[in-house]
């Protein structure tokens, strides 16, 4: 399927009703046809009983279009999962849950944060290729968000205050292409090297300000740029545009980030960021990833997920 609504006039009329929104989900989810998630047999028909449901011919499993997806058990219309995820996917800032609560007309700011919580989890693609080719790796602090004013922090690497975060920009040209962030304990050579094995290919090449943590990363080679009195911004360019874009977000949208759900809301900013080119094709992303995605219990999303 590769068309994809360029407006909201568009987007409205394309998915005006729950049929529509089952329709376009039993599409993506089943692009080459129906497929049994328990028996994994080809043949089945929609019921007309219940609503976007199908039944396996071979075992006789009834699946609606949502089971086992990120919109599993979820007693929203499909319209409003669907808003939200053209919203999310395709505002140059996102939105928060207290805006998409009164834009949607949800009932409560709970069910608004759910929701929310639910569309970040499914905006990382389990089958995404590590960054390859020259990459900028380099680290900064967040001032974490508190019930109160957030802490002051300390200065340079201290993480008093603040949370640690590491970036990885991989560069195409003359400008940024891909980015990874994460939030990382500290800056040992340990907690660099967990994220450059998981992040950037093997045989790629780290561009980095010279901290002595990136020395002995596996499988890449080092380019090592000691900054000393020259400053950061000119020897790694890429990786300090995508902090500062991220801090100027973070304190617009959300009013700072909360040390618990840190990295969900890293993996909101780099999904959009990675598709800022097709902002109208991330909502189609989003919700390709999201019928892949596995269900997430109210308990899992309130987890403390942010590592520091």
């Amino acid at each position: 399927m590769t068309d994809f609504p360029r407006s909201l006039p568009e987007f409205q009329r394309r998915f005006a009703d729950e049929a529509a929104c089952a329709d376009y989900l039993a599409a993506v989810r089943w692009a080459d046809g129906f497929r049994c998630p328990a028996c994994g047999g080809d043949k089945g028909w929609r019921l007309l009983t219940k609503p976007f449901t199908w039944e396996c011919a071979d075992c006789g499993k009834q699946t609606s279009v949502t089971a086992g997806t990120v919109m599993h058990g979820s007693k929203l219309e499909l319209t409003i999962w669907f808003w939200a995820a053209y919203l999310m996917a395709t505002h140059s800032n996102g939105i928060s849950a207290t805006q998409l609560q009164l834009q949607l007309g949800i009932g409560s700011y709970k069910t608004a944060w759910l929701l929310c919580a639910k569309l970040r989890r499914a905006m990382v693609d389990p089958d995404r290729n590590p960054l390859t080719g020259l990459v900028e790796v380099d680290e900064t602090t967040i001032p974490f968000r508190t019930k109160d004013d957030p802490v002051a922090g300390g200065a340079g690497r201290s993480a008093q205050g603040k949370m640690p975060v590491i970036a990885a920009v991989e560069i195409v040209g003359d400008g940024p292409g891909r980015v990874r962030l994460a939030p990382i304990a500290d800056y040992s050579a340990e907690s660099i090297g967990a994220f450059v094995a998981t992040t950037v290919s093997s045989g790629a090449t780290l561009k980095t300000d010279g901290w002595a943590g990136y020395h002995g990363t596996a499988a890449v080679d080092h380019e090592p740029h000691v900054v000393g009195t020259m400053a950061a911004h000119l020897v790694l360019p890429w990786t300090h545009r995508v902090f500062a874009n991220l801090k100027r977000w973070a304190l617009g949208v959300y009013h700072g980030l909360r040390r618990n759900h840190l990295q969900s809301y890293l993996d909101e900013f780099v999904f959009r960021f990675n598709r800022r080119h097709t902002r109208h094709a991330a909502f189609r992303s989003l919700l390709g990833i999201g019928v892949r995605t596995t269900p997430f219990t109210y308990k899992m999303l309130i987890s403390p997920e942010a590592k520091g």
